[in-house]
C-alpha cells in the first residue's frame, strides 16, 4: 500500500502516511480527561448506590427514628453529585464520538482537496484522483476503529480500577501448611480434647461446658470471641488443647470453631439452604435447632415455609426473627466449639427465656460460648468469666457472682442487687 501510494503521488502519498498514525495519536489528548471523569462518575455512582443500599436495609430503623427527611435530604444530594459528575464526563465523551466521524471526514476532505489540487494542476490524473479517494476511504476504517477502540479502552480501565483491588485482595487468613505431626493431631484427641485459651484475656474455655463471658464494654468480649475463633487477622497465640490455633489451616478452623456474630448476615435464597448450605441435616434436625432457637414463627412468616424464599439480608423478617434464623443456622453447624455473640440482643424476654431453657439441652456435652450480659443465659451457664478491661478478673457461676462480685452485678443487673 504505501509503495502504490507514494508511486501515484508522492507528496498525496506522504500526507496519507503521517496524516492517519498523527489524527490517530492525536486521541490521547482526550483519553485521559475522559478517563478521570469516568472514573468520578462512577466513584459517586457508586456511593450513591451503598448509600441507597444502607438505607433500605435500616428502613426500618429509619422510620422508626424519624431519619427519612435527613436521608431524603443525603440522597438528593448525592443524586445531584452524580449528575454533575456524569454532565462533566459527556463533555468529554462527546468530543471523543464526535472525534469518530470528524477524523475520518477531516482525513478524506485533505486527501481529497489536495489531490484535485494537484489533478488540476497536471501532476497526477483524474484517475489517480479517484484512486486515492478510494485509498482514503479505506484507511478511514482504521480511525473510526481507532476512535471506537480508545472508547473501549477508557470504559474498561475505569472498570478495571474498581474491581482489580478487590480480585488482588490478600485473605486475612492464608491457608496454613502443617507438618504430619500437626496432621495427627487434627484428627482427633491433639486439639478438641483440651480447653481453648486466649492468654491476651486469661480466657479458658473447657471443653464440653457452657461457658459464658461477660464485660462491661461489650466490644472487649467480642474481641475476645473474636480471637477464640481466628475471625480477626494476625497471631494472637489462642491455644486449643496442645495446639497453637494460628498454625492450624484456616479451613479446620473454620469447620471446627463457629463464631455467631450479633449481627448476623441472611442471604437471599431458598430458606432450607440458609440454614443448612451444606444440605447434610434433614427435616428432623432443621426443625430441632429451629425449636431450640424459637424461630418457628420466622419460618411460618415466609411464604412456602422451609422451601420458601428469603429476600436479600432477610429484610422481610424482624430484627428478632433474623437473629434466631442465624441461631438455628449456627447450632445446625453443630461444630466442636460454638461462640455465640449476643444471641438474644433483639428479642424479647419471654422468648430469651425459651432459647436459654432449650440451648444448654441441645448443646449437651459440645464446648459453646456465650458472649452476653442477660441473666436468663448467664444462669445456665456452666461457667461466668467476668472480663474488665479486657483481662478476666473473675470466675464461677451466674448466682455466686451476683452475691459475690459488686461489678458483675453492676453489668448484668444493672446495680438492682448492688
Amino acid at each position: 500500500m504505501s509503495v502504490i501510494l507514494l508511486r501515484g503521488s508522492v507528496l498525496l502519498g506522504v500526507v496519507m502516511l503521517v496524516g492517519g498514525p498523527l489524527l490517530i495519536s492525536s486521541l490521547a489528548l482526550i483519553m485521559r480527561p475522559l478517563q478521570k471523569r469516568q472514573q468520578a462518575q462512577r466513584d459517586q455512582a457508586g456511593r450513591l448506590t451503598a448509600l441507597g443500599a444502607d438505607t433500605v436495609a435500616g428502613l426500618r430503623v429509619l422510620r422508626g427514628v424519624g431519619g427519612e427527611e435527613n436521608f431524603l435530604g443525603r440522597y438528593a444530594g448525592q443524586s445531584s453529585r452524580v449528575r454533575d459528575a456524569g454532565i462533566r464526563m459527556a463533555s468529554v465523551q462527546a468530543l471523543l464520538d464526535a472525534a469518530q466521524v470528524l477524523l475520518p471526514g477531516i482525513f478524506v476532505v485533505v486527501v481529497t482537496g489536495l489531490g484535485a489540487h494537484l489533478a488540476v494542476s497536471g501532476e497526477i490524473s483524474a484517475g489517480q484522483l479517484v484512486a486515492f479517494y478510494g485509498y482514503t476511504a479505506f484507511l478511514t476504517m482504521p480511525l473510526r476503529t481507532a476512535t471506537e477502540f480508545v472508547n473501549k479502552l477508557i470504559t474498561s480501565r475505569v472498570m478495571a480500577g474498581r474491581l482489580v483491588p478487590i480480585l488482588a485482595a490478600e485473605p486475612d487468613h492464608p491457608s496454613s501448611q502443617i507438618g504430619p505431626s500437626r496432621t495427627v493431631q487434627l484428627g482427633g484427641i491433639g486439639t478438641g480434647d483440651g480447653p481453648l485459651v486466649d492468654p491476651v484475656s486469661g480466657v479458658r474455655i473447657e471443653p464440653g461446658q457452657l461457658t459464658a463471658i461477660v464485660s462491661a464494654r461489650p466490644e472487649e468480649s467480642a474481641a475476645i470471641a473474636a480471637r477464640l475463633g481466628r475471625i480477626v487477622p494476625g497471631r494472637h497465640g489462642v491455644t486449643w488443647g496442645d495446639t497453637s490455633l494460628d498454625d492450624l489451616p484456616i479451613e479446620e478452623v473454620r469447620r471446627r470453631i463457629v463464631v455467631s456474630e450479633s449481627d448476623p448476615y441472611l442471604f437471599s435464597g431458598p430458606v432450607r439452604g440458609e440454614l443448612d448450605p451444606s444440605g447434610r441435616a434433614d427435616d428432623t434436625e432443621l426443625w430441632a435447632a429451629l425449636h431450640t432457637a424459637d424461630a418457628a414463627d420466622a419460618i411460618d412468616s415466609v411464604d412456602g415455609r422451609l422451601d420458601g424464599e428469603l429476600e436479600e439480608r432477610g429484610r422481610a423478617l424482624s430484627g428478632g426473627q433474623r437473629q434466631r434464623l442465624a441461631l438455628a443456622r449456627a447450632l445446625l453447624r453443630d461444630p466442636e466449639v460454638l461462640v455465640l455473640v449476643e444471641p438474644t440482643s433483639a428479642v424479647d424476654a419471654h422468648t430469651e427465656a425459651r432459647i436459654a431453657e432449650r440451648l444448654p439441652k441441645h448443646r449437651a456435652g459440645a464446648t459453646t460460648v456465650l458472649v452476653t450480659a442477660s441473666p436468663l443465659l448467664l444462669d445456665r451457664a456452666d461457667t461466668v468469666l467476668v472480663a474488665e478491661h479486657g483481662k478476666v478478673t473473675a470466675h464461677g457461676t451466674h448466682r455466686d457472682l451476683s452475691r459475690e462480685h459488686p461489678a458483675y452485678r453492676r453489668i448484668v443487673l444493672r446495680g438492682e442487687g448492688d
